[in-house]
């Protein structure tokens, strides 16, 4: 493992920013700190750095402990959200800064600063300065910066997230390919889940300083462990049903659900992906959920239908192909049945907030 997170913990003073972490970064893979605001993961990213000091529980780096080492001395590059260039100094001398600061040779200093404007696609770019570049340039400069002392973790703390979106989405895919031709050990801070998504190797999840899940991206997507993972994780439609003897009843559904195998009713929440449900005309000896179409959304890839439930009045969403929505020419006020083709059931999380 290149990091190890054992029973780690750090309160500002009454607020509990971490609580128990336990975690480990495989060596050369690109790990996601996913959560809302407040759920710890910038603070955890700051004390793999050495920027902030952990009260309780230890880190190690490649087996070595470094719980109370300083930032210098864990050789971790790190790269922040606002960039944080050196607004005076050349994109030269920006990427060369931690060289110069270590007194590598100035031969060696202009081979691996040269080296990396080729690898960030900025070369001819030397002598200008940062108030000449776009915001998506300054930050592939902040990365060079980052990676000049050849580190043996790479930190990014939300490192897009001042960019605009189509500067996002180009930056992320440039990272990916950064990372599969480099292969450093990076641990990135990120509350979007479409941007976790296409970069990571893999996706811890925190909430309230404590880590709910970790896992690749289709594991986190597909089997989330509780109901604030498939609640944050995107948008979710949340049912009113009971479960009883390995099957889900919704509305009338039957789903197979084998996690409950008692033969007992028991109230539960359903939680629906609007991808996951199908939609059916109201007619005679339709099942599923009756509900009335408040707005269609025909364009892109998808459909997107915003219906409510006709018995509890909360809304639904649903995502259906073209072709499906050509066939039911949907329309406001029609009347239908929502089914779904899966469910996921979660015992009730009354305090939880995203």
């Amino acid at each position: 493992m290149s990091i190890t997170i054992k029973n780690l913990s750090k309160r500002f003073g009454d607020f509990q920013a971490l609580d128990t972490i336990n975690l480990e970064v495989r060596d050369g893979e690109l790990l996601a700190l996913l959560g809302p605001s407040d759920s710890g993961k910038t603070t955890l990213l700051r004390i793999i750095a050495g920027l902030e000091l952990a009260d309780s529980g230890s880190l190690l780096h490649r087996g070595q402990e470094v719980t109370h080492r300083s930032a210098r001395d864990r050789n971790v590059g790190f790269v922040f959200q606002h960039y944080a260039l050196f607004r005076h100094m050349s994109v030269f001398e920006n990427v060369a800064f931690g060289l110069r600061v270590r007194k590598v040779s100035e031969s060696r200093v202009r081979d691996r600063v040269g080296e990396l404007l080729r690898l960030i696609r900025l070369e001819g770019y030397e002598r200008r300065f940062p108030g000449e570049l776009s915001g998506g340039q300054r930050q592939r400069v902040a990365l060079a910066r980052a990676l000049a002392a050849e580190p043996r973790v790479l930190l990014l703390d939300e490192p897009f997230g001042a960019l605009d979106a189509k500067v996002r989405q180009e930056l992320r895919q440039w990272l990916r390919r950064l990372h599969d031709d480099l292969h450093v050990t990076s641990v990135f801070v990120t509350h979007d889940q479409e941007e976790a998504f296409e970069v990571a190797d893999r996706v811890a999840v925190l909430r309230g300083g404590r880590l709910e899940q970790v896992g690749s991206p289709t594991e986190v997507f597909e089997h989330p462990v509780n109901a604030f993972v498939i609640s944050f994780l995107g948008n979710v439609n949340v049912f009113h049903g009971r479960v009883h003897n390995g099957r889900a009843l919704l509305g009338g559904v039957e789903i197979d659900y084998p996690d409950y195998s008692m033969d007992e009713d028991e109230l539960a929440k359903v939680y629906v992906r609007p991808h996951e449900l199908d939609i059916e005309p109201d007619g005679k000896g339709a099942s599923g959920v009756a509900a009335r179409v408040l707005h269609v959304n025909p364009a892109g890839s998808v459909a997107r239908v915003q219906l409510v439930d006709v018995a509890t009045e909360l809304l639904i969403h649903a995502e259906i192909s073209p072709q499906r929505h050509a066939a039911l020419n949907l329309q406001a006020g029609d009347r239908v049945r929502v089914s779904p083709r899966r469910v996921r059931v979660f015992a009730p999380e009354p305090d939880y907030v995203i």
